[in-house]
C-alpha cells in the first residue's frame, strides 16, 4: 500500500485554501459558534487566508468548537448536529481537497455514501440486483446506535495513518475531533465521535467504516453501505443468522460501535426490504408509506385553508418541494402512487380557491367565464368533499393548474431504477 508523507504543505497552500473556500461558500450553511457568516467570511478574503495560511504552516492554527444543534427526526427524536465556523469549515475542506483523492479509489465498491460520482440510486440499484438477479433474497438490515457519535479517536487516526505518515495532517484531524462542542453557550469536551455537519466527518466516517466492509468483502459476504445504513445479503435465512453474528463481531468488537439490536433485523424479498426510503420487492420497487405520509404532512403545511397566502404563493413554494420528491422517488415503480398524490394536491388547491370565492356565486361565475351555459347547483365553498364534485372540477380543471406553473409530477417517468444498475 502506498503512503503519502509531507501533504500539510498541500493543505495549506493558498490555491487548496481559495478553492477550499468557494466549496464552502457553494454549500452555504448556517455560522458556527463565533456567529460569522460565509459571506462575512469572504468579504476580506485575501488577508483571512493568508492568516489562515500563516497558522497551518506554522502549526499554530486551533479550530474553534462546534456549534451543536439538534434536528428533529421524523420518528420523533432528536438528531445532533454540529455546525463548525466557517474558517474551521474551508480548512477541512481543504484537507478534504487533498485525502480524498487519496483514500478514494480503495473504498469498497459497495459503499456509496458521501462519496463522488455516488448516489442514494446507486445503493438501491446494487441492492435490488443482489437481492434479484444474484438470488440473495435474505437480507440483514443493520442497525447503529449513535454511528457517527461513537467513532473512536484512535481508530480514527489508525485508519488515516494507514495511508498518511504525515505527523502534521494527524495533528490536525485530531485537534478537530478534540475541539469539543458548544450546547446552549457551553463548552462540552469530545471523547468520542466525528460531528455530523463537518465538512471532514464523511470521510473520516468512511475511513472508519470502510475496515468493516473490506472484512466482509475478505469473507465473500456481499453488502450495500450508505454512511451507516448497511444492508447485508445471503442466499438463505440460515446463511443470513451467520453473517448478522459476524457482522456485529466486526462492528462491536472491532470498531467499539454498538449495534442496536432491537432495530436491527432479517428480512427477505417478499416481506419487502427497505432502504434509503423505498421498499424492494421481486419484481418491483415501491415507496416506503413512511415517506409518503412525509411528503404528505409538508404538502399539508404548504397548503393550508385558511391563509392569507394567495394560490399564486402556495405554487411557488411546493413546486421546489414536489420537484425534490420526485427527482428521488421516480426511480420507483410509483405511477399510481403519483397519480394520487396530484389529484390530491389539486383537489387542496381548488378547496384553497373555494375557501376565496366563499360562496358559490363566483364559483357559477367562474364557469360562465369557462363558456358554461345553464344554471348551477348552489354548493357550499367550506365541505371538504365539494372539492372534489364535478362543478369545482370543471371550473378548476388540470389545465388550470398547468397555467398556474404547478409542476405534474405524472409527466416524470418513474420505475427508472435499472438506469443506475452498475454495467
Amino acid at each position: 500500500m502506498k503512503k503519502w508523507y509531507s501533504l500539510i504543505d498541500k493543505v495549506y497552500r493558498i490555491e487548496n485554501l481559495e478553492k477550499a473556500y468557494k466549496a464552502v461558500r457553494a454549500n452555504k450553511g448556517a455560522p458556527g459558534a463565533d456567529g460569522v457568516t460565509v459571506k462575512a467570511y469572504g468579504e476580506n478574503l485575501e488577508e483571512r487566508l493568508s492568516q489562515l495560511h500563516y497558522e497551518l504552516k506554522t502549526g499554530t492554527y486551533e479550530p474553534q468548537p462546534v456549534l451543536r444543534v439538534e434536528i428533529p427526526k421524523p420518528d420523533g427524536s432528536k438528531r445532533p448536529l454540529g455546525i463548525p465556523t466557517v474558517k474551521d469549515r474551508v480548512v477541512q475542506q481543504a484537507l478534504l481537497n487533498i485525502l480524498q483523492p487519496i483514500f478514494e479509489p480503495d473504498f469498497h465498491p459497495s459503499s456509496y455514501g458521501y462519496r463522488p460520482n455516488r448516489s442514494c440510486h446507486q445503493a438501491v440499484a446494487k441492492a435490488e440486483m443482489f437481492i434479484n438477479k444474484y438470488g440473495l433474497e435474505h437480507v440483514v438490515d443493520m442497525d447503529l446506535s449513535k454511528c457517527f457519535d461513537r467513532l473512536d479517536h484512535e481508530l480514527i487516526l489508525k485508519g488515516v495513518a494507514r495511508k498518511v505518515s504525515d505527523g502534521k495532517v494527524l495533528k490536525l484531524i485530531s485537534k478537530f475531533l478534540t475541539a469539543g462542542v458548544m450546547k446552549d453557550g457551553a463548552w462540552e469536551g469530545t471523547d468520542l465521535g466525528s460531528p455530523q455537519g463537518g465538512v471532514i466527518s464523511p470521510l473520516l466516517t468512511n475511513i472508519y467504516l470502510d475496515h468493516f466492509d473490506q472484512a466482509m468483502k475478505n469473507k465473500g459476504i456481499r453488502i450495500v453501505r450508505y454512511a451507516d445504513d448497511i444492508l447485508i445479503f445471503g442466499k438463505t435465512l440460515k446463511e443470513a443468522k451467520q453473517y448478522k453474528r459476524i457482522a456485529t463481531e466486526i462492528l462491536e468488537g472491532e470498531l467499539k460501535l454498538t449495534v442496536n439490536r432491537e432495530k436491527t433485523h432479517i428480512t427477505n424479498v417478499s416481506k419487502g426490504v427497505a432502504y434509503l426510503g423505498f421498499i424492494i420487492r421481486s419484481k418491483f420497487i415501491s415507496i416506503n408509506p413512511k415517506k409518503i405520509k412525509s411528503i404528505k404532512d409538508k404538502i399539508k403545511k404548504l397548503t393550508p385553508r385558511n391563509h392569507g397566502m394567495n394560490i399564486e404563493e402556495m405554487i411557488r413554494r411546493l413546486n421546489p418541494v414536489l420537484r425534490g420528491w420526485s427527482n428521488y422517488f421516480r426511480v420507483a415503480n410509483c405511477k399510481k402512487i403519483v397519480e394520487q398524490l396530484m389529484e390530491w394536491i389539486r383537489r387542496r388547491l381548488r378547496m384553497k380557491q373555494m375557501r376565496e370565492w366563499k360562496s358559490w356565486k363566483q364559483l357559477h361565475k367562474a364557469l360562465r367565464r369557462r363558456g358554461y351555459k345553464g344554471t348551477f347547483e348552489k354548493i357550499s365553498m367550506q365541505r371538504w368533499r365539494n372539492s372534489a364534485s364535478p362543478l369545482i372540477n370543471m371550473a378548476l380543471p388540470n389545465k388550470w393548474f398547468d397555467e398556474m406553473g404547478l409542476i405534474d409530477l405524472t409527466k416524470y417517468s418513474v420505475g427508472i431504477l435499472h438506469h443506475f444498475w452498475e454495467k
